[in-house]
């Protein structure tokens, strides 16, 4: 088959979304003539019509609809690579980044510490997920580090981008994890639990954990800080939950230590980002690093 003439390509979607070639014509001052043309001669390498008349009005044909699909993404990519490559270099410079307060600060740290290879200046902004996805949709942000992905139907234009996961598992000072450690998890029932506070994803997946081990641990305190949470277990005020991967670094950090793993239950992180097609490089690195 012919490869597809993407000159064609455009002014069939540029008609398919304004229905009238005129239109098409003043935006792009061209001749009705060339955009007819450039029309029937698509429809001829294809062999059907794209667009039938209704009133005044071009409107698609059941093909012609899945042809603008396609068109669509193709001339949104389009858009994207254009303001890419139209960046100034200074832009560079900086990567801010926005993280959603739930997230254990170990562990952003954790995940940031490839970007402190890079010759950038690292900006960091903490808030709630939803007024750090309206910073990103006008370009103040780069990126947005998360426990959950952009829901569907959210009108901020962003693509969700799964870059580590991890079983969740219990901690404590070693005086209290020593008590906990046999018989776990019927070791939690009625122990001191610290929690994550309700805008924590995390949160609801421990509360159906301790519902199905039929676990009733005294749940002493909540936080929204996680730092602030990690600050009351080092004083031996309750035990509580962070992702395994982060054993090594509570252990040589805080002196805290693994009681025991959480079964079926799992963080995931991902990054938010204004591009389908990774292209900040700090973003880049980023990614490539966590997903080894």
């Amino acid at each position: 088959m012919t490869p597809v003439n993407f000159n064609q390509l455009y002014y069939f979607y540029m008609v398919a979304e304004h229905g009238s070639i005129a239109r098409v014509s003043e935006l792009l001052h061209i001749t009705p003539q060339t955009i007819s043309g450039q029309i029937s001669a698509l429809e001829d390498s294809i062999g059907a019509r794209l667009f039938t008349r209704q009133s005044r009005r071009l409107t698609p044909t059941e093909l012609g609809n899945l042809v603008h699909g396609y068109a669509a993404d193709i001339f949104q990519l389009g858009d994207e690579l254009k303001a890419v490559l139209t960046q100034q270099h200074s832009q560079w410079q900086s990567f801010t980044v926005g993280i959603t307060d739930v997230l254990p600060k170990t562990l952003v740290y954790e995940m940031l510490k490839p970007v402190l290879t890079l010759p950038v200046k690292l900006v960091c902004r903490e808030g709630e997920l939803t007024s750090l996805l309206a910073e990103l949709a006008v370009n103040k942000l780069d990126m947005v580090l998360a426990d959950q992905p952009i829901q569907t139907g959210s009108h901020v234009k962003a693509y969700s981008h799964l870059v580590a996961e991890s079983s969740m598992a219990v901690y404590a000072t070693q005086e209290l994890a020593t008590s906990l450690s046999n018989g776990f998890p019927e070791s939690l029932n009625n122990q001191r639990f610290l929690l994550q506070g309700k805008k924590s994803l995390i949160r609801q997946k421990l509360l159906g954990w301790f519902s199905e081990m039929e676990l009733q641990p005294d749940i002493h305190a909540e936080f929204d800080d996680s730092a602030l949470m990690l600050a009351f277990a080092q004083q031996g005020l309750g035990a509580f939950a962070a992702p395994e991967l982060l054993s090594a670094h509570l252990h040589t950090q805080y002196g805290l230590v693994k009681v025991g793993t959480i079964e079926r239950v799992t963080e995931h992180l991902y990054a938010i980002s204004p591009e389908r097609k990774l292209s900040h490089p700090a973003v880049v690195t980023l990614v490539k690093a966590l997903r080894k």
